[in-house]
């Protein structure tokens, strides 16, 4: 009797996940690292799974194509919005997904892009390379220090608590957050629940850790971006959607505010000719939040067990309620 299929929508996944499915299923692997909407559809008919990344979109006219066999979607990922919740739920899909997992190792990379944004560390390293190391002032490539600034945290969950206990570590003034409650454990480190209003007045340094959905989208807009001290450094590490990126891109370009560090922009991949790429007061990282050899390994593992339950008929170790 034939086993289930799985279609894994991209290939270098960690073989320890693929050999987890593999006792299991029979498993399709997709030969490209960024699989076309067009390849999946070709090859997701008759699969009971699909191991997906959010760069695949997993809407209504891919599950139709997919047939009833489909029954389960595992994203490697904490975020969820490029599935379609309405067409999963229509159609009696599961989804899967990978929180709490990569929580450190995004907190991690979320200090090192405000740190490396806010003290031009891209910058340097430029200039050293391009013979711009030379006959310098004392106030020629500096930054501003973390210490005894205000930083605001927009969305406290997993990762906002994290990103607020290490930046605790920096002496800060104070600490403010946006939440939809109370968050004790970042009370306990000095903050202060905020209105979103508030806190981009407020902030020396602002930093969007918040998932997005049609409540968050251009949460980071262009009135709120006016609000902004000047000198303020606004961080993205959940979506390229909380930002109105022509809004940011103008503002950066008058200098109205000192800059950004983007994880995820919108669209990715960054197209070259956009004008984010020539600023200099731009850092900006390919969407690698969660890139540590042992975090991106959890994940697949994550995934999938996820997808193994649904074979079981048994509880995620993480599932998506909808």
């Amino acid at each position: 009797m034939s086993r289930p299929k799985v279609l894994v929508a991209m290939k270098l996944v960690p073989e320890i996940a693929i050999d987890l499915l593999r006792k299991r299923f029979d498993v399709e692997v997709c030969d490209s690292i960024l699989v076309t909407q067009a390849e999946l559809m070709k090859k997701v008919p008759g699969k009971f799974a699909i191991f997906c990344s959010p760069a695949n979109k997993i809407d209504e006219e891919l599950i139709k194509t997919a047939g009833p066999s489909l029954k389960v979607v595992g994203t490697m990922s904490v975020g969820y919005d490029h599935v379609d919740l309405s067409a999963m739920k229509k159609y009696g899909i599961r989804l899967g997904y990978t929180p709490d997992v990569l929580t450190e190792t995004v907190a991690e990379t979320t200090v090192g892009l405000l740190i490396a944004t806010t003290r031009r560390f891209f910058e340097a390293n430029h200039a050293v390379k391009t013979g711009g190391w030379k006959d310098v002032t004392p106030v020629w490539m500096c930054g501003r220090g973390i210490r005894n600034s205000v930083v605001g945290i927009v969305g406290c969950g997993n990762i906002g608590t994290s990103i607020a206990k290490k930046l605790k570590a920096f002496e800060i003034s104070q600490l403010l957050y946006t939440s939809r409650s109370e968050k004790p454990a970042v009370n306990a480190l000095g903050g202060k629940l905020v209105t979103i209003n508030e806190l981009v007045e407020q902030s020396d340094f602002i930093i969007l850790s918040i998932a997005l959905n049609e409540d968050t989208k251009f949460i980071i807009n262009k009135e709120r971006i006016a609000k902004m001290k000047s000198h303020a450094v606004l961080v993205n590490i959940g979506r390229g959607g909380l930002i109105d990126q022509d809004a940011l891109i103008e503002a950066l370009q008058e200098n109205r505010i000192g800059g950004a560090g983007l994880d995820v922009m919108t669209p990715e991949p960054l197209p070259l000719d956009s004008p984010l790429m020539k600023m200099d007061n731009v850092v900006l990282l390919p969407h690698i939040g969660s890139a540590s050899i042992e975090t991106r390994t959890e994940m697949a593992i994550l995934t999938a067990k996820n997808i193994i339950a649904a074979l079981d008929n048994a509880a995620m170790p993480k599932e998506v309620q909808f």
